[in-house]
């Protein structure tokens, strides 16, 4: 199926009900209309890092479904798969072969050995400082063989994921291997998970690295095309390589959406916001919250940095439940530019706020993407926060379907479904139509969205500062507070 212009559901296949099959329920007795798209997480077999350390795309982990299912909610819904372009598992068959076999193993290439990679007397200490990474310490792993010799090899986020050294025929075969096989089982479009990371090149700083890095995914494209398959890139950085990339004719992200919101539900301030509207493009998926982190360092210029460290102090003040120290090392931070917390508790588990924030997203430039704990305006889950001692985890509640049932009769997630219905089958929303916005005063902002040939026009008027907010389209209030 397509990709259709309606919002897309990221959830993991064990987190609204147990497995693909209690999804499938949840789908057909709660979402119908609500949702067109659906991410579904990581549910390859893996060895860790909550399915983004995969050791086989060619099966469903067991414990989650089956291929069965995965195209049965292909039948109904556009499905978005993630592919680790940057690492597979150590504990791939890949590795564990070049493991046992070493020089003699047909996927040694696949690899990036580190004696290899750098000269005779390198990687020095300056070697190591210029590479970007998101850890206190060199990426490398250091690996003894069956033979008895030891040498390193380049894992950028953990023991777990070993890096694939893109540039090697063996890793072409593999990447073209793998979208083939996502394309037969009904994907609809690739997220391509670290793909910066992927360009390891001597002298540069191994992160986003021009001009490999478009080679790159100009051969991805060209092969997902073959299967009428779209790419979303997914990196977390300053907003301004989003934007390099859509100038390449890629689906992005707006991962500066959600910082910008809130500085702007704090503030009652509208002027960032409207500008940031004007500006983006149509072609990207639009978040509020994801399956990691609430990024700051994607809008770094689009607030200034007293306006983000605002942004940053005031959320651990209006926010529910959400501390410092959730998005440190204590709680396994992999990552010092996000802070850990559910968008709702970010705003307070205050409804009117929240369902503000959801009205801004669905008006801005593109597709949005709802994350199921947002869906259902989850609140932060503190027990498995402690339980697992992992950050990240205080947005990854698991929902029972007794619970599912109970959450989705509170009026601010029935506003919710009503607002995603509505933009779902509003034709203003079109992506090649217009967007237009106005602000009245410094905290009253209005957006009007209009289709191509100008016969449907939704707008949107809202007070920052009180959160109220009116919804109208052909002259018919279709939402309010």
């Amino acid at each position: 199926m397509k990709i259709k212009n309606e919002a897309m559901l990221i959830t993991y296949a064990d987190s609204l009900g147990q497995n693909m099959k209690e999804l499938k329920t949840v789908l057909d007795n709660h979402l119908k209309g609500i949702i067109g798209g659906i991410h579904v997480l990581p549910f390859f077999p893996s060895t860790g890092d909550r399915g983004f350390a995969p050791s086989d795309y060619t099966k469903v982990n067991s414990s989650l479904g089956s291929w069965e299912e995965v195209e049965a909610l292909g039948k109904n819904y556009y499905l978005m798969f993630d592919f680790m372009i940057n690492h597979i598992s150590r504990e791939s068959n890949f590795f564990q072969d070049f493991k046992q076999n070493h020089e003699k193993s047909p996927y040694k290439d696949m690899f990036i050995r580190i004696h290899e990679f750098f000269p005779e007397g390198r990687p020095t200490q300056e070697d190591i400082d210029l590479i970007y990474k998101r850890k206190d310490k060199a990426p490398f792993q250091k690996v003894t063989f069956s033979d008895g010799q030891v040498e390193k090899v380049w894992n950028t986020f953990g023991e777990e994921q070993i890096d694939l050294n893109v540039k090697k025929e063996v890793v072409k075969e593999f990447i073209r291997e793998t979208i083939k096989d996502m394309a037969s089982h009904g994907c609809s479009l690739i997220r391509l998970d670290a793909f910066a990371y992927a360009i390891k090149k001597l002298d540069t700083n191994d992160f986003f690295v021009e001009p490999d890095i478009w080679q790159l995914l100009n051969e991805v494209r060209q092969e997902a095309k073959k299967y009428e398959i779209e790419l979303l890139p997914e990196i977390h950085e300053h907003y301004s390589i989003q934007m390099k990339i859509a100038e390449h004719d890629y689906f992005i992200y707006d991962f500066a959406l959600p910082i910008l919101t809130l500085y702007s539900l704090y503030s009652g301030k509208t002027e960032r916001l409207a500008n940031w509207l004007k500006t983006s493009p149509m072609k990207q998926f639009t978040t509020l919250d994801t399956h990691d982190g609430i990024g700051v360092v994607d809008a770094k210029d689009l607030l200034t940095d007293e306006e983000l460290n605002y942004t940053s102090e005031e959320l651990y003040k209006v926010g529910a439940n959400v501390k410092k120290v959730y998005s440190s090392a204590n709680y396994n931070n992999l990552d010092i530019y996000q802070i850990n917390s559910t968008y709702y508790s970010a705003l307070g588990d205050d409804d009117r706020s929240y369902l503000l924030a959801r009205v801004i997203q669905c008006f801005a430039p593109g597709i949005p993407q709802i994350y199921y704990v947002g869906l259902l305006a989850g609140k932060n889950d503190i027990n498995l926060l402690e339980n697992t001692k992992e950050g990240r985890n205080i947005n990854r509640h698991y929902y029972s379907l007794d619970e599912i049932e109970e959450e989705v009769t509170r009026p601010v997630v029935q506003n919710l479904f009503k607002l995603l219905q509505f933009r779902n089958e509003c034709a203003a929303f079109d992506l090649d139509g217009t967007i237009k916005v106005k602000i009245p005063s410094d905290h009253e902002i209005e957006v009007t969205r209009q289709n191509k040939v100008g016969n449907e026009t939704a707008i949107f008027k809202a007070n920052l500062r009180t959160k109220a907010f009116k919804i109208e389209s052909q002259r018919k209030t279709i939402l309010e507070q």
